[in-house]
């Protein structure tokens, strides 16, 4: 039975389900649609984006519980909750972050840190996500956006929250310092306008086959370039691309004394020239997924108009139309494409 011709009951909806190991296994199917809970709220999904972790996750290159509906980047608008005291939260648009469920008692779930919970359970993964049209979230992990947003641009707060985590907290760029942003996708052009915003002198590097993806980063006042530097120079290098050579190029990159930066995820095991951290110096962080404090950086600088999303939402495909989506996405075609259910 073709993806188009699937039965789907009143109490069903459409979703692209992991429903077991191999890329093989990730396909469209009528799942029963979702009734909101107490603490919960019932989102009519109005666009997720495409991550590379979805990628990741579709090869078995990213820890997850089939079956699971998947995607996590969503955006949408709050239509039921299960308890009376939320419901102010209707009619709200809203992102979600990718949490559904933390432990809350852990010394990481109490300082802030509700990431790192050894016990986390997140959308699109272990807990049915936006790849559907509609989602079940904890009102916790809401959060409303503001009304200058354009229609699709509040599907990218979720992974600005994700490059507030790493370069913001703590600060990882100080005003006047040059920095090597490697990889113009999403969390490229994401990384290098927040480092912009904290005063940085920002260049993004990509392929020669990046050229549509560099050239929306100039139109937002970016320089970019093909060929990078060789020799060392940058205060700060941040690996945006995933990719081995990226990341060996940025270390090489960076000057002595400098800081280095994995925003990209390699989805496997890389060689990497490590010793460029110690003859360097180098101070090497990351930052897995968004914290809280995360989130509050990400909505002020949408509300400050520092950072600008609406550009790069650059394809948007109905649900039907998952494959060709997720296939241009691993081809790096565009920057951000969205799922519409």
């Amino acid at each position: 039975m073709s993806d188009t011709a699937i039965a789907v009951s009143e109490f069903e909806m459409l979703a692209v389900v992991k429903s077991g190991l191999g890329p093989e296994n990730v396909g469209l199917k009528a799942v029963p649609l979702p009734v909101a809970l107490p603490g919960t709220a019932l989102v009519r999904v109005e666009a997720t984006g495409i991550c590379g972790t979805d990628i990741h996750i579709a090869h078995d290159e990213y820890a997850c519980e089939p079956p699971v509906v998947m995607g996590h980047e969503i955006l949408g608008t709050v239509v039921e909750v299960g308890d009376d005291a939320d419901a102010h939260w209707i009619d709200t648009r809203v992102a979600c972050e990718t949490y559904y469920s933390t432990c809350e008692t852990c010394g990481y779930c109490r300082s802030g840190s509700r990431n790192l919970c050894p016990a986390r359970r997140s959308l699109g993964s272990f807990e049915n996500g936006g790849f559907a049209s509609f989602v079940l979230m904890p009102v916790l992990n809401l959060h409303a956006l503001p009304d200058s947003l354009g229609p699709l641009d509040g599907v990218l707060a979720e992974p600005l929250a994700c490059v507030t985590h790493c370069l913001m907290d703590p600060p990882v760029v100080n005003a006047g310092d040059t920095v090597l942003v490697t990889g113009p996708g999403a969390m490229g052009q994401l990384a290098a306008q927040v480092a912009r915003a904290q005063g940085g002198n920002v260049l993004l590097a990509g392929l020669d086959r990046d050229s549509a993806r560099l050239s929306i980063a100039e139109s937002l006042g970016i320089r970019t370039t093909t060929n990078p530097p060789a020799a060392e120079g940058f205060d700060v290098v941040i690996e945006c691309s995933g990719s081995a050579p990226g990341a060996a190029g940025a270390l090489r990159a960076a000057k002595r004394g400098g800081r280095y930066v994995q925003v990209g995820i390699f989805g496997k095991d890389v060689a990497l020239p490590v010793d460029q951290i110690l003859y360097k110096e180098l101070v090497v962080s990351s930052g897995f997924a968004s914290t809280p404090v995360s989130w509050r950086r990400a909505m002020l600088l949408i509300e400050q108009g520092l950072v600008q999303l609406g550009p790069l939402v650059t394809r948007q495909v109905p649900i039907g139309d998952w494959q060709q989506a997720f296939d241009a996405a691993q081809a790096g075609e565009g920057i951000k494409t969205v799922v519409v259910p």
